[in-house]
This record gives C-alpha cells, sequence and structure tokens, in this order.
C-alpha cells in the first residue's frame, strides 16, 4: 500500500523574477527603492527587459539576488528514507507530519520498483511491512505512546512535508537531486518541484536540473552517460 507521490506548489513570492531583478538592479542603481520598478518593462510603459538584467547577473554568478524569491511547497507520498535526504538541504524550512502525536491508523508506505515488479518480492514485502504495522497498532492499542512505538516502523512509512526554499537554494537543489545518480524517489519528486516552479519563473529555472543540462556532467567517471536525453528532458519539462 502507499499513497502516490504529489507535488502542490502552495506559495511563492509574487512576480518572483522582477523581484530578484529589482534586487539585482538595487546594487548597481542610485534610484531610489520605490523608484527601481520603472527601470524595468511592463505592459505599459518601455524600459529594460527583466531577463536582460537577470541573464546578466547569472552570468556572473551573482546569485544571491535569487535569496529574494521563496517557493513553499507541499510533499506528500514520499518515504520517510527519502525526507532523510530532503532535510539535509539546510537552507530550507521543513515542517513535517509528527509520528510522535499523528497515530498511523493504517499501513501507508513505499513500494521501490525494482521490488513491486517482482510478485514472490512484493508479497514478501507487504506482509513483512504490514505485520509492523500490525504490531505498531498492537502496542498503540495497548497504551505505548505513539512516540514510542513509532521505533518499529519502516523507513518505507509514507510522510507528509512543507518545504520553503529560495530560487537559489531550488538550483542546488536541482542540480544534485535530479540527476540520474540521485536516489529514484528524491530525484522524482524534485523534477516534480521543478516542473512547478519553472511555470511562474521561466527564466531564472530555465536550465534547472542536473548540471548537464546547463554545462556539462559534474559526476566525472560517475557520469551517467545520457547527458544529451538528460538535457533534452529538462529542457522540455
Amino acid at each position: 500500500m502507499g499513497g502516490a507521490l504529489q507535488v502542490t506548489l502552495l506559495k511563492f513570492t509574487p512576480d518572483p523574477e522582477l523581484t530578484a531583478a529589482l534586487a539585482a538592479r538595487l546594487c548597481y542603481s542610485d534610484s531610489s527603492i520605490a523608484g527601481l520598478i520603472d527601470k524595468f518593462s511592463s505592459s505599459e510603459k518601455p524600459g529594460v527587459p527583466i531577463e536582460n538584467l537577470l541573464g546578466r547577473i547569472l552570468k556572473m554568478g551573482h546569485t544571491s539576488v535569487l535569496e529574494h524569491a521563496s517557493f513553499t511547497l507541499g510533499i506528500e507520498g514520499i518515504s520517510r528514507a527519502t525526507s532523510h535526504q530532503l532535510v539535509r538541504h539546510r537552507l530550507a524550512s521543513y515542517s513535517q507530519q509528527s509520528q510522535r502525536y499523528v497515530k498511523a491508523s493504517r499501513p501507508d508506505y513505499v513500494t521501490p520498483e525494482t521490488i513491486a515488479k517482482d510478485p514472490k518480492k512484493k508479497r514478501r514485502y507487504d506482509e513483512a511491512v504490514k505485520g509492523v504495522y500490525a504490531l505498531y497498532k498492537e502496542l498503540t492499542d495497548a497504551g505505548v505512546p505513539a512516540e514510542d512505538a513509532r521505533y518499529i516502523l519502516p523507513n518505507a512509512a509514507c510522510t507528509k512535508i512543507i518545504v520553503t526554499m529560495n530560487a537559489r537554494e531550488l538550483l542546488h537543489f536541482f542540480k544534485l537531486r535530479c540527476c540520474e545518480r540521485a536516489q529514484w524517489e528524491i530525484r522524482e519528486m524534485a523534477a516534480r518541484m521543478l516542473a512547478l516552479v519553472k511555470k511562474e519563473a521561466p527564466f531564472i529555472f530555465k536550465n534547472a536540473g542536473p548540471s548537464c543540462v546547463g554545462a556539462v556532467c559534474s559526476e566525472g567517471d560517475m557520469t551517467c552517460g545520457k547527458a544529451k536525453v538528460i538535457r533534452e528532458k529538462f529542457r522540455k519539462l
């Protein structure tokens, strides 16, 4: 059993690319902050296209301006094994469903495809995980606190988490976690996250994804050898 992966873009900085461009313009302008917006084009007035400035800034590697644009995503249907990888990205904010206070009312877990495709392995896997959940219920029904009974729950247990990252950290996150070398579950989650934020900030995330999308593969001898295919996949995302 287990819920399917779901990723939802809950909130984001309004007009994230304009926000980043305003921050960049401030660094090189003697204009008042209120007057900065007049430097850029809009539907009503001519001006410098936002992409022109952002393109120059990003090419120079001055990506700190992207930190002013943030994105909040809701993620569910991932395993605890994957959430443990996710929270290693420290420049982010996380709120995760607590196993201390929320009882597992039913078996809810992720099954890797390498197990799911083999009926015999999947049957044994399901039996083992469901057996753990049955014991968990037995313990909590007998008065054992959920915070103690949870010790037996598997890495496969599903979890829910809300994540907030700024655009600069997201670019770094996608570089690592969209790569074919990343673990399959976090790779799928990262690709879905990228598809959502790219709709709202297409220029910022134009070349987002593993390192081979915007440059050359950074994995050296560990490369997947599919850079051309991967590059095409993410540019079409």
